[in-house]
């Protein structure tokens, strides 16, 4: 998956009393690390301010101007304070600004062989003074895992790396636009969903009628050359039988060539589909094998229309730069309390899989509706690693967005069930479906490969306010 670029406004501290040039020496170095990092900065020129850095409220002035300018564009602001830090300028440069993207503050550390006037630091008083301001004025704030780090330390760096992800998951759901394709199935009351709540919280969904995306693919010639290009990039994307015939195969590319032409066209970043049983019974194939190469490339898509646990899914892939699975908790495993199996048709990116995949038709839907129109089903086993599982729900009577997430690991355990099989290890199992049982949450969660619940939780607490549930 392609990852995302990050631009970030820099603010460098200093103090008169306390060496300016500590603060100079900072601004080379987080330039350096932010460029080794393929991060681009927005930063005032050296020669803007009598230090170089920002100290006092001309020197902020300046640099919220800056910043302004910049608005489209910058995802976070990082603070560096190489000494104490000015706190007038810090808070005014961020205030005055008035970008409303994440903040990070970090302090250097002093050595206690240089700790006299000329080489002291004291960025851990400062940090407080700092924070303390931006608490005043109301600014929320993200702090580095330890009080003070240097610049350039391995501890420093993954604070980037997670700050990052903080701020794609707070801008990429401040306007994120969400596909709703066809209509919720009437047997799933569960995936019931307030677009009004959503919409307050700057997520807009974009619905369209199953029958318009089943006339266009019914209207396209066979030799068209999206699809055409669709059938050959199937057959790379894993092993389809033999006994699967060309017309299902068909059926498939033209569905999803016309579910991406309706992605692009309305700049969508996740899909919900109705993905049975009218697709099947009115057109011929499964939705699955659509979804799970639209997540590939970075375009999520949730099962059964559920368009809360698209967002969720959405969220998962701005924190971990990864493609996300969409499953059920679905089954015990034996009498382990803490292992269970997730698992579905399956709609699987085959990254997330892990393992290579097989392309077929559906299982259970297949039995009744007949093999021949449930084509386009990804089925295998999800390989073992980490894992982060995540779930966003709209509480309607309460008028509220609220959310869940914890990690697990998915585990190397054989489970003889057809489909997506996903056996996760998840620590106080018992717990975790105790506040999914009494908080009305969906059977659906999300996962994705990696660690990243830590991310997820700063972003919907700290910066847009949701009601979160760390487990």
């Amino acid at each position: 998956m392609k990852k995302q670029k990050m631009t970030f406004g820099v603010i460098v501290g200093t103090r008169g009393f306390f060496n300016p040039e500590l603060a100079a020496a900072g601004r080379v170095e987080i330039l350096d690390v932010l460029n080794n990092k393929g991060i681009d900065a927005i930063i005032l020129d050296s020669s803007e301010t009598p230090t170089g850095v920002v100290e006092g409220y001309e020197d902020a002035e300046k640099c919220a101007a800056l910043f302004k300018a910049n608005r489209d564009i910058i995802d976070g602001i990082v603070v560096i304070l190489p000494n104490f830090g000015d706190e007038i300028g810090v808070v005014n440069s961020i205030n005055l600004a008035d970008l409303g993207v994440p903040v990070l503050v970090q302090a250097s550390n002093d050595q206690n062989d240089k700790v006299d006037v000329l080489h002291r630091r004291d960025a851990f008083c400062g940090k407080i003074s700092v924070c303390n301001n931006l608490y005043q004025y109301g600014i929320p704030f993200t702090n580095t895992s330890s009080h003070t780090c240097d610049i350039k330390s391995e501890e420093f760096s993954a604070d980037l790396d997670r700050f990052a992800g903080v701020c794609r998951v707070v801008r990429g759901v401040k306007g994120a636009r969400i596909g709703a394709i066809g209509t919720r199935p009437g047997a799933f009351q569960t995936v019931r969903f307030s677009e009004k709540l959503m919409q307050k919280a700057g997520i807009t969904v974009v619905p369209v009628d199953l029958s318009e995306v089943i006339f266009a693919a019914e209207a396209l010639a066979d030799d068209e050359a999206d699809v055409s290009e669709k059938i050959k990039k199937i057959h790379g994307y894993g092993t389809v039988p033999e006994y699967i015939k060309g017309n299902e195969v068909m059926k498939q590319a033209k569905l999803s060539v016309v579910i991406d032409r309706f992605v692009a066209d309305n700049k969508l970043d996740a899909t919900a589909v109705q993905c049975w049983d009218s697709i099947q019974n009115n057109y011929g194939c499964a939705t699955c094998l659509s979804m799970s190469m639209m997540g590939e490339i970075g375009c999520p898509s949730a099962c059964e229309m559920d368009v809360a646990g698209a967002l969720s899914m959405y969220i998962l892939r701005l924190a971990a730069e990864e493609a996300p699975g969409f499953l059920d908790w679905n089954n015990n495993f034996d009498y382990d309390r803490d292992l269970c199996v997730c698992t579905h048709c399956s709609n699987y990116p085959a990254s997330f899989m892990g393992n290579p995949v097989e392309i077929s038709q559906l299982d259970i839907l297949g039995a009744s509706l007949g093999q021949e129109k449930c084509f386009g089903a990804i089925k295998g086993k999800v390989a073992p690693g980490e894992m982060t599982y995540f779930r966003v729900s709209s509480d309607d009577s309460r008028g509220t967005l609220k959310a869940y997430a914890g990690e697990g690991a998915f585990v190397d355990e054989p489970y003889g069930m057809d489909g997506g099989i996903a056996v996760c290890k998840v620590p106080r199992l018992n717990d975790v479906m105790e506040h999914v049982c009494r908080g009305g949450f969906e059977h659906h969660v999300a996962m994705v490969r990696g660690n990243v619940s830590d991310i997820v939780e700063e972003a919907l607490v700290r910066y847009l306010g949701w009601e979160f549930k760390g487990l």
